[in-house]
C-alpha cells in the first residue's frame, strides 16, 4: 500500500499565482521584488489555513530566484523555526548566531519564524536588535494567527501583510479543481457545504474533503455531505419557513420534534434558523444578493421564498430568533424556548392577515397561502357587532350602536378614544400622560406589532389603557408577585434594574395600586428607565389595565459612627448617667 498525501500538502501552491483568495498579497510581494523595495522584516499575519506559511516559502524561493542562483540548492538558505515549542531567549540566541553566516548560494538567507506570537517577552527582547538591523544579507518573515500578542516594539519594525479569510467561493472553486485532479465526481452544492464548513481556512476544506472522499468513494453528493458532516439540510429551513406562511404551528412543532430526534441540538436550529432568514434578507435586493455563500440550485431556492416575505417581517423574526439565541443556555426549558419562539414568528404573519381582512393591496403568494384570518384583539369593540339590517319595529327602542351605518374606523375609533380621554381627565388626570407609549424601534411582541395599527392618523399612538379600559381582571398578591418576578428575571441581564425589583418588594395598596418604597434616588433612576415596560407587563400579565405604579424614596438613616473615647463615654452617659458618678470617684480619665 502506498503512502497517502493528503491533499493540504500534496496540493499546496508553489508559485504566488497558484495561491488562492490572497490576491492582494501576492501582487504586492511580486512588485516589491520586481522593484527592489522588499522590507528586511516582514509580518505575516491571519487566520489559520489562509495562506501565511504557504508564501513564506514561496517568497524565499522567489527572492533568490532573482539572483539567477541554482534553484536546486535554495533550500539551504531557507531557515525554519517554529516558536511554538522554540519560545525561549536561548533559541533566538541560536537563530541569531545562525544569522551571521551568509548564504552559501545566492545572494540572501531568509529566516521564516512560525507561530511568533508564542515567544516569551525575554525573548522578544533579545531579537529586537537583530530584527532591527539585521546583515544585508538576512531577511525575516514572521507568521502569527495572534498578532495582538506580538509586543509593540517588534510590530513598529515589521512590515505587516494582513491575510484574510478566503471566500466560500473561491474555496468552492479550488476544491473542484482538486477534485478533478483526483478523478472525483463531486456535486457543487456538496463543495459548497464543504467550503462553509472550512470557515475560510483552505487547509480545512481539504482535510473535509479527504475525509469526504474516504466515505462516499469517487461519487460526493450533497446528501452525503451534509449527514457525514453533520449539517442541518437547508429543506428543514424552507420548509419551516413554507409553514410559518401558513400559519401552521402544530407543523412547525412536528418538524422540531423530527430535527431533535435526528440527534440535532435545538440551539443549532435555532442559529441555522437566523442564518436562514438573514440569507432571506439579503435577497430582498439584487445588490446584495451576491452575499450569499450557496451553490447556485440553492440560491434559486433563496431568491423563489424571498420574494414571498417582506423586510419587515424578516427584521422582526431575525429579532425573535436573536432574543432565542441569547436566552437559550441559560432557559431551563429550552424546548419550549424553541417552539414560543416559533409560534412567536407565525404571529408576526396577523398584522398582515388583518390588511388582507380590510382588502387592501396583499401580497399574491401570501394571501394564497394564508388560511382565514383570525379576529383582532385589539379596538374589537369599536367594530360593528352585527351585519343585520335594521328590523326594528318604530315602538321599539332605539337602535343599538351596532345597527348605525359603520364608520370608517378611524373615525370611529378617534371619536372613541377622544370621549374616553375627557372622561379620565376629570377622575385621574395623571393616568393618560404617564401611559403614554411612544416607541422608538420595531417591537417584536405580538401584542405590542399589533398595537402598531392602534393610531390616529397623524400617528399618535394610542394610551393601552384606553384600548383596554374595560380589561380588569382580579388579582392576588401572589399573581403580582408572580409577575414582577418574571420581569426581573427578564432583565437579569442588567443587574441594576434587577437588584433593584428584587431587593423592593412591592405593596398591593388597593385592587390596582401599587407602591414602591425605595432606598434611594439611584434606585428610582433606574427604575424610571423601565417604569412604562413594567407598568405593561404587569397589565398584559394580569389583565388588569387600571393597575397604577407609585414610587416613595425614603433615605436610610445615617448611623453616626463613634471614634474617640470621649464620643464612647457621652454615648454611654446618655444611656446610663450613674457612670459619670463612678468616673468622678474612681478619678478616671479617658485616653
Amino acid at each position: 500500500m502506498e503512502n497517502f498525501i493528503v491533499s493540504a500538502r500534496k496540493y499546496r501552491p508553489q508559485t504566488f499565482e497558484s495561491v488562492v483568495g490572497q490576491k492582494h498579497i501576492t501582487s504586492t510581494l511580486e512588485n516589491a521584488i520586481a522593484n527592489n523595495h522588499l522590507a528586511q522584516a516582514l509580518l505575516f499575519c491571519g487566520p489559520r489555513g489562509v495562506g501565511k506559511t504557504t508564501c513564506a516559502r514561496i517568497l524565499a524561493r522567489k527572492i533568490n530566484e532573482e539572483t539567477g542562483a541554482d534553484s536546486d540548492n535554495f533550500d539551504l538558505n531557507i531557515f525554519e523555526l517554529d516558536a511554538a515549542s522554540n519560545n525561549s531567549v536561548d533559541d533566538i540566541r541560536r537563530l541569531t548566531d545562525q544569522v551571521r553566516i551568509p548564504p552559501q548560494v545566492g545572494q540572501y538567507r531568509v529566516f521564516i519564524i512560525d507561530e511568533v506570537h508564542m515567544l516569551s517577552t525575554s525573548a522578544f527582547n533579545a531579537f529586537l536588535k537583530t530584527l532591527e538591523e539585521p546583515p544585508k544579507h538576512a531577511i525575516f518573515i514572521l507568521a502569527t494567527t495572534e498578532k495582538h500578542k506580538i509586543i509593540p516594539t517588534i510590530l513598529s519594525r515589521c512590515q505587516i501583510f494582513d491575510f484574510k479569510r478566503i471566500r466560500v467561493e473561491d474555496i468552492a472553486e479550488h476544491l473542484q479543481w482538486v477534485a478533478q485532479q483526483e478523478g472525483v465526481n463531486a456535486n457543487p452544492d456538496a463543495l459548497h457545504i464543504i467550503a462553509q464548513k472550512a470557515d475560510g481556512a483552505l487547509r480545512d476544506s481539504l482535510s473535509i474533503f479527504d475525509r469526504m472522499v474516504s466515505f462516499s468513494g469517487n461519487e460526493l453528493t450533497y446528501e452525503q455531505a451534509i449527514e457525514n458532516l453533520n449539517i442541518l439540510d437547508y429543506d428543514y429551513y424552507f420548509k419551516t419557513l413554507d409553514l410559518v406562511l401558513n400559519q401552521d404551528v402544530s407543523g412547525l412543532f412536528l418538524l422540531f420534534d423530527e430535527i431533535l430526534e435526528k440527534g440535532f441540538d435545538g440551539h443549532h436550529f435555532i442559529l441555522g434558523l437566523g442564518g436562514h432568514l438573514r440569507d432571506l434578507l439579503v435577497s430582498q435586493d439584487p445588490k446584495t444578493v451576491q452575499l450569499l455563500e450557496v451553490g447556485e440550485n440553492i440560491k434559486k431556492k433563496y431568491l423563489d421564498q424571498a420574494n414571498v416575505f417582506d423586510i419587515r417581517f424578516l427584521i422582526k423574526a431575525l429579532d425573535l430568533i436573536n432574543k432565542a439565541d441569547s436566552k437559550y443556555k441559560g432557559s431551563n426549558n429550552q424546548r419550549l424556548l424553541v417552539e414560543i419562539t416559533l409560534t412567536q414568528v407565525v404571529d408576526l404573519l396577523l398584522p398582515q392577515a388583518e390588511v388582507e381582512k380590510k382588502n387592501l393591496e396583499p401580497s399574491p403568494v401570501i394571501q394564497a397561502a394564508t388560511p382565514a384570518p383570525p379576529p383582532t384583539r385589539h379596538l374589537e369593540e369599536e367594530k360593528p357587532t352585527s351585519p343585520l339590517p335594521k328590523v326594528s319595529p318604530p315602538s321599539q327602542a332605539p337602535a343599538k350602536a351596532e345597527e348605525i351605518p359603520a364608520e370608517p374606523k378611524t373615525q370611529v375609533a378617534e371619536e372613541k378614544i377622544e370621549k374616553r380621554i375627557e372622561e379620565l381627565k376629570s377622575s385621574a388626570p395623571k393616568r393618560i400622560g404617564k401611559n403614554r407609549r411612544r416607541g422608538t424601534g420595531i417591537s417584536i411582541s405580538t401584542l405590542d406589532i399589533q398595537s402598531e395599527n392602534n393610531e390616529t392618523e397623524e400617528g399618535e399612538p394610542i394610551d393601552e389603557t384606553i384600548i383596554h379600559a374595560n380589561v380588569q381582571e382580579a388579582f392576588s398578591f401572589d399573581d403580582l408577585m408572580e409577575k414582577w418576578r418574571e420581569f426581573a428575571l427578564i432583565h437579569e441581564d442588567n443587574k441594576h434594574i434587577y437588584n433593584t425589583l428584587i431587593k423592593s418588594k412591592p405593596k398591593l395598596v388597593n385592587d390596582t395600586d401599587i407602591h414602591l418604597v425605595l432606598d434611594n434616588n439611584t434606585q428610582d433612576h433606574y427604575l424610571n428607565e423601565f417604569k412604562v415596560e413594567l407598568l405593561s407587563h404587569l397589565r398584559k400579565g394580569l389583565q388588569n389595565y387600571s393597575i397604577m405604579l407609585s414610587v416613595e424614596i425614603t433615605e436610610a438613616e445615617k448611623v453616626k459612627s463613634l471614634y474617640t473615647p470621649d464620643e464612647k463615654f457621652k454615648h454611654m452617659a446618655e444611656i446610663n448617667p450613674s457612670i459619670i458618678e463612678l468616673k468622678k470617684r474612681l478619678g478616671l480619665d479617658l485616653e
